[in-house]
């Protein structure tokens, strides 16, 4: 069976199971989407902030050294918005329509949902390169002063702008 059509399966499963999942959204943790139940603009959207939410907990567990992540919970007034890591390179994110009362027992089934789907997807790559979790410890941001920078680089990255005579 082809590895679409079983992620696709795995995840009308879960919505059919619980009926308080409004949508899915399957994504890479590079935020580019890979399945979705949702109107595209949202689910392209979702995506990419499922993955800076990842990458936000991720660094916060590793942090704290309390564990590996395991998901992502965004509570509204409306319901929830929830991501679960799938497998070394894929995120499984589900809208719910109530704040789930029993959340406990849907993050079981979601996780083995993310498990499952995640195996599959990881199966599907294994001979692809992966864009896989970025290093905890890695800096956020690196600064490359200006005196490293050749001449011409640092000629050419001055403001060129001047105030206009008055």
């Amino acid at each position: 069976m082809d590895a679409d059509m079983v992620v696709g399966t795995e995840l009308r499963g879960l919505r059919r199971r619980r009926p308080e999942v409004a949508g899915t959204v399957l994504a890479g943790t590079d935020g580019l989407l890979i399945s979705s139940d949702l109107p595209s603009t949202d689910a392209t959207h979702l995506a990419a902030l499922a993955a800076a939410s990842f990458g936000l907990g991720n660094r916060v567990a590793d942090t704290a050294r309390r564990g590996e992540f395991r998901e992502s919970v965004v509570r509204t007034t409306a319901g929830c918005v929830v991501t679960y890591p799938a497998g070394r390179t894929a995120l499984l994110t589900l809208v719910t329509v109530t704040s789930a009362g029993d959340l406990e027992a849907l993050h079981e089934e979601a996780r083995a949902v993310a498990r499952r789907a995640g195996s599959v997807l990881d199966n599907r790559d294994a001979g692809a390169p992966a864009s896989a979790v970025p290093d905890a410890h890695a800096p956020l941001a690196v600064r490359t002063p200006m005196a490293t920078l050749p001449a011409q680089l640092r000629r050419s990255a001055r403001p060129t702008w001047r105030r206009p005579p008055i």
